[in-house]
């Protein structure tokens, strides 16, 4: 996945449309919020096997919403000045020195 591609194509799509002056990084990390709750929706109910066998149907729905929350995040990091590459192996990086025994 190269990342630069993609923000680059967020990038398009949003200057297309004049979303700009809608992508404070406020309103992105809210937007991420919605969409990480659209997901958990999806589970809302379910028991643990049940959310592990996903009809082909609410799979796809899944894939849908993740998709949206990596978008935003991506957008949000543009905002922000980060690197999501960077940022995430940074993370990584710090849970692997504070779990791995």
């Amino acid at each position: 996945m190269n990342l630069d591609e993609l923000t680059q194509r967020l990038h398009r799509i949003r200057d297309n449309n004049d979303w700009k002056q809608f992508h404070s990084p406020k309103n992105l990390a809210m937007a991420a919020s919605v969409e990480m709750a659209e997901l958990v929706e999806i589970f809302q109910w379910k028991t643990e096997d049940q959310s592990r066998q996903l009809p082909a149907d609410e799979l796809a729905h899944a894939g849908q919403e993740v998709g949206d929350i990596v978008l935003y995040l991506l957008l949000l990091c543009s905002e922000l000045g980060l690197d999501l590459d960077e940022v995430v192996r940074a993370k990584l990086t710090d849970s692997e020195r504070r779990f791995s025994q």
